[in-house]
Parts: structure tokens; sequence; C-alpha cells
């Protein structure tokens, strides 16, 4: 800034020579000439016109010239909007200029208008900076540039993904490679990067891949179940950056550059035949990473981090963090059954239709709806199979569950007796599946309420005798008082042989003529 102000107030108020004006103010002589010929053009003569007047007003009267970034003598263009146009395929400054004077034809030349756009976006570049609290921050990125291992076998080189956590207010980092980048590795990561700091941060501020961020939005991502469980544990909270802005976490973004230069760069001439050797040369070289002195702070990562971070962050819990998996399911509105990798577990049979949340561990699948766990379940990893609680069950659908061919044949011989019984078992025998006689033997035993335990049991003896395996023919041999009949008369009656043969022998539903004696 210039002195002018303080030359014209040392010339007009104390009377002082060029020279002493000079020397006072460490400027030439013909500096304070200039300033004062300047003065007498914009008609400033005398130190009452030029006392009230700030410097940067009286540098534009005397040299007509501005501060700003641009006059407002002449229509601006709208800079939100050439912004957004000049990103699109084609489009260039000079078209935009084009198009900015056809709506305004006594704007600026290119030139100008080329120089007006710069300074836009130079004061629209302008990064805040971010505080960083103790104990705070914990940033959570991947690295672009991956390291790699050698299949021992096929000597194949397979890249492996590079993790980095920093935290914010020491730039303590650690560094591991892991094969992927999907969920089970990076809770890994934060587990073990955890455990190498010792203490917990409260804010975890990854970038919003998939494994920590189900739904990006700017405003309200939806943070992945699973990623949260693991925050709350540690008594955290998960604060994604936004998308497509890097300095919403430069932190990590810089320990990403300088875990490539320092810890990369070392491993480029290594060969690694396992995830586990690399991780232990990553693990010597973060040692040295975080030891190195830093020339801002004059001390190492470390140094800072046990002063400022580690005093101020949270202490692990006594328990560890147990590994599950969160998804959405809805429960089919037939069997009431949700899926949970190609296995079947059952739901109270009123949440039908619904959607839940399901809770997967190694051991144990957990289904909540609207916050309430509904179901717990042993895990199971047979696909295609269900692990069904009969208390989720209709009360028809538990009774049905709870049949099976003993109790059946031992609920016959109670209900009508040793005949009967015998009926009941000879039809499940007969059947492919004992369950495809159920129905049957259901409906036989429940004809004693009708006809009496005495007529059933004489019917069965018939019906055994018939060779008749089913609920119908029982029920007509009662319908038709067939059952008052001896067996051994009707034995002694003449028949065909062949009839006898293919009432006998041939299929359950051809009778014979005798049946009907």
């Amino acid at each position: 800034m210039r002195k002018t102000k303080e030359v014209l107030r040392l010339r007009w108020v104390l009377r002082l020579s060029y020279r002493a004006i000079a020397d006072s103010q460490r400027i030439g002589e013909g500096t304070v000439s200039d300033v004062l010929r300047r003065a007498k053009e914009a008609g400033l003569v005398e130190w009452v016109a030029v006392k009230d007047l700030d410097e940067a007003s009286l540098e534009r009267r005397l040299y007509k010239r501005t501060d700003e970034p641009w006059r407002e003598d002449r229509p601006l263009p709208d800079f939100a909007v050439l912004q957004a146009e000049r990103h699109k395929v084609g489009v260039t400054l000079e078209l935009l200029h084009l198009e900015y004077l056809e709506k305004h034809p006594d704007g600026y030349r290119y030139s100008q208008f080329c120089e007006h756009v710069r300074r836009w976006l130079q004061a629209r570049g302008i990064s805040m900076r971010q505080p960083h609290r103790a104990g705070e921050k914990a940033f959570v990125d991947y690295s672009g540039k991956k390291p790699h291992i050698v299949e021992p076998s096929t000597g194949e080189l397979i890249e492996v993904e590079l993790f980095v956590m920093v935290l914010g207010a020491s730039n303590y980092s650690y560094v591991e490679a892991t094969r992927t980048q999907r969920l089970p590795d990076f809770i890994g990561s934060h587990q073990r990067a955890l455990a190498y700091f010792g203490r917990a941060p409260a804010v975890f501020v990854p970038d919003q891949l998939k494994s920590a961020v189900m739904v990006p939005c700017r405003y309200e991502p939806g943070i992945n179940r699973t990623y949260e469980a693991l925050a709350e544990h540690y008594g955290a909270v998960v604060i994604p950056a936004r998308g497509r802005k890097p300095k919403d976490k430069a932190k990590v973004e810089v320990g990403v550059l300088i875990a490539q230069r320092w810890i990369l760069a070392r491993l480029r001439n290594q060969t690694f035949f396992s995830l586990d050797a690399l991780n232990e040369r990553i693990a010597e070289l973060l040692e040295e990473f975080n030891a190195r002195t830093m020339r801002v702070y004059r001390q190492s990562r470390r140094a800072l981090f046990e002063q400022v971070d580690y005093p101020a962050m949270r202490l692990l819990p006594s328990e560890p963090y147990e590994y599950a998996e969160w998804a959405k399911a809805t429960v089919n509105r037939l069997d009431y059954h949700v899926e949970i990798d190609g296995h079947y577990y059952s739901v109270h049979y009123t949440l039908r239709g619904e959607e839940v949340w399901t809770r997967a561990t190694a051991t144990a699948v957990e289904i909540y709806h609207r916050s309430e766990r509904k179901a717990s379940h042993r895990r199971s990893y047979q696909r295609g199979r269900h692990t069904t609680v009969s208390e989720h069950m209709p009360k028809a659908h538990q009774q049905h569950a709870e049949w099976t061919p003993t109790r059946m044949i031992e609920w016959a011989k109670k209900t009508a007796g040793p005949q009967t019984a015998a009926l009941v078992n000879a039809i499940l025998e007969e059947r492919k599946h004992p369950e495809q006689g159920y129905r049957s033997c259901l409906g036989i035993i429940r004809l004693s309420k009708q006809y009496g335990a005495e007529r059933l049991e004489a019917a069965s003896v018939r019906a055994l005798a018939a060779g008749a395996r089913s609920y119908r023919h029982v029920e007509s041999i009662l319908k038709n008082g067939l059952d008052r009949l001896p067996v051994e008369q009707e034995e002694q009656e003449p028949s065909t042989a062949s009839g006898e043969a293919s009432h006998r022998h041939g299929h359950e539903n051809i009778r014979g003529p005798r049946y009907y004696h």
C-alpha cells in the first residue's frame, strides 16, 4: 500500500521539504513529487479535502485505479451459468463470450471477459481452513495406486488395496493392504487401525464408497448399517465426506499421497508372495513413517499423537466388536421365511410381506421389524434348507407339523382300536412319502365321531381284507352298512377268479363285484 495520505499530511500540515518527506517514509523524492502532482491534478490542494478520505479512496482519486476485481460500468456475465456450461462437451470460453455479446452488445471484449472469469474462479476456489480438535476425527480412504502380491504357483501379479486412516489433529496414520474394499475387509481394517492407535476417535470421515455409504447423497447419505454398528460399538459416529469433494478429507488425501511416496515407493523393487508378508513390511515402514519429524510441526507424528490425540480419544470397549452384516429383506408371503445366503429363516406368520432388517453374524441370525427383534436363529450355511420355529406358524400349521407316522398310528389305536391302527399303518406304508397319507388317515380316524369306534374297527377289518387303502372306501363301507356283514361269510360266497384277483391285487379304486353284496 502506498503512503499517499501520509506524504500529503507531511507536506501540507508540517510543511516538510521533499527530501525530509522522502527520508522519513523511505521513498524517493520523485515519488513525493509525483504524489503532489497527482493530488493537484485531482483538485486536491489542501489537507481539509484529504483528511476524511481513507487510503483506498484517495488512491482511486489520484491513480484512477481500483482494487476491486472488476469495474461495474459494463454488464458482467452470469458466472454461475458459465461455470455449469463450460463443463459441457464442445463448449469453449470463446463460444460463451459470443453468447454473452448477443445479450450484451456493449459488454466486455474477449480478453477482459476471460480475465473476469479467471478472477471469479480464483475467488470461488478459496479453501476454508478446517480446525481439527484433538481426538475428534479419523479420516479414511483407499490409495488409487495399489501394491501387488505374486501368486507363487503361477507368477501372476495380483493387485491389492491400500487402506489409510489418518487422525486429524496429529496426522498419526495407519496403513495396511487388504484383498478388497468390500465390507468385511473394510470393517476389519477399522478394527486393526483402532487397535494400532489404542484409542477410538469420536468421528469417522470416510469417502462415499459402497462399504461405508449405501445411499450416496450430499446432504443425507445413507450409512451402511454394519459400518454404523461398528461406530456405535466404539462410541463414534460416521460423517461421510461429500461426493467429489476431496477437500472435505484433505488430511487423508495428503496422508494417502505421503503413504504412496514413503511406503509404496520403497516397495516397488520388492516381491511378496502373500498378503501377510506384504503387511509385515508395510508395518515396518509405517513405524519409520510415523517416527519421521514433520517439517512444519518440528516433531514426529507419533510424538504429536501422544501429546494431542491420544489423551483426548475414547477408551476402546472391553468387548471386541462382533462382525455382523445388516441387510433389508421382505418376508415371504407364502411361508413367512426370510432368505439369507440361500438359507431360509422363519418369522411370525403375521409379518408376511413386511420389510425387515436382518443381522447375520458367523453364528447367529437376528431379524428386526421396526427396530424390535422378532426372531433369532442359529446360523446355517445349508443352501435351499429351512430353519423354522413352531411358534412362528399358524395353529393349523403347528398341528400339521406335529404329526408323525408313529403318532398317527397311536392316535388311531387309542381312538378306535388295533384294526384301525393297522389300516392307518398300511396306508402310510403304501405312500411314497408318509405325509401323502396323513389326510386320509385323519379322515378315517374322525369317522369314529360319526359312526362310533366299534363300527370303524369293523369297517377297518373289511377294508384291510378288501385291500382298500383310502378314506373314501372306509366311508363307503360305513354308509352302506357293510361293516355289519361278517368278513368270513363274504369269503365263502362264490365269485369269479378274475373279479377276486382284480379286487385284491389290482388298483385300490377297483372294488370288485362282491364289494356291493
